[in-house]
């Protein structure tokens, strides 16, 4: 699998850190975790294929996080002269289907019907199932909103966990343990934690009870900027670490 970073930040605009959006190529599929606002273009410019993503696989509804999936859509039906003909997958929690049928009342019925399959997943919590052949999906609730999950995906002997926005939450860095990669959030100082978001202690934390291969650090507010992540992760965890930056590219 491969790891591309489209956007390592949050909805403060910043000149430096995109909107939430991550792509994963594992064999034939082209997944991606969320799709923040920019991401799109963020990835038109960086040269990423875009047409080609397969599926897209959404943690939770807040807008820095799916912002850019009415454009990817509409893109993919008029952005070329010949639109999109390939299916595509969307894969979130439960209620993401009634999102995209409001969505669709509130823009037009393209997004719903533009012109290609969507089938639209919300797959059981805990359950692994095949995203695609060689390919499987689990999910777990987190604690940021009610419908908030991480996913853990797994192809060809490696497995990739992504945190999504999350809260501190003892069960995740278990439910992790012994994954390749860990793309796990750490959105503020210790001086300004919150419950709904992880910070660097909180992260490390989660890094030293799931193990992982290596921790890929994201997410990050602003406030972060300017610290030594590094040293404040270290005091609880000093395994192979990266700080997310846009337009990072990792194998796992």
């Amino acid at each position: 699998m491969k790891l591309t970073v489209i956007g390592s930040g949050t909805i403060s605009l910043s000149a430096t850190r995109g909107c939430a959006a991550y792509l994963v190529d594992a064999g034939d599929a082209r997944i991606l975790m969320d799709c923040g606002p920019g991401s799109a273009h963020t990835m038109a410019r960086r040269g990423i294929d875009w047409w080609g993503i397969t599926h897209v696989v959404l943690t939770h509804w807040h807008l820095d996080h799916i912002g850019d999936l009415p454009t990817l859509i509409f893109a993919w039906r008029h952005a070329r002269l010949e639109p999109r003909t390939a299916p595509l997958t969307i894969v979130g929690p439960a209620g993401t289907a009634d999102l995209l049928t409001r969505w669709a009342a509130a823009l037009g019925d393209w997004l719903a019907m533009p012109g290609f399959l969507v089938d639209i997943i919300e797959p059981p919590l805990d359950e692994a199932f095949q995203l695609t052949d060689g390919i499987t999906l689990t999910s777990r609730s987190v604690p940021h909103t009610p419908e908030s999950v991480a996913y853990s995906i797994e192809h060809d002997g490696k497995r990739l966990v992504y945190t999504g926005d999350t809260g501190d939450d003892p069960s995740l860095g278990h439910w992790a343990t012994g994954c390749d990669l860990l793309l796990a959030e750490c959105s503020l100082p210790d001086a300004m934690p919150v419950s709904i978001h992880l910070t660097p202690s909180e992260t490390g934390a989660l890094a030293a009870a799931a193990k992982p291969g290596t921790l890929v650090v994201t997410h990050m507010y602003p406030p972060l900027e300017g610290i030594d992540l590094r040293a404040e992760l270290g005091a609880r965890w000093a395994g192979p670490t990266v700080i997310a930056t846009d337009g990072l590219v990792l194998d796992c």
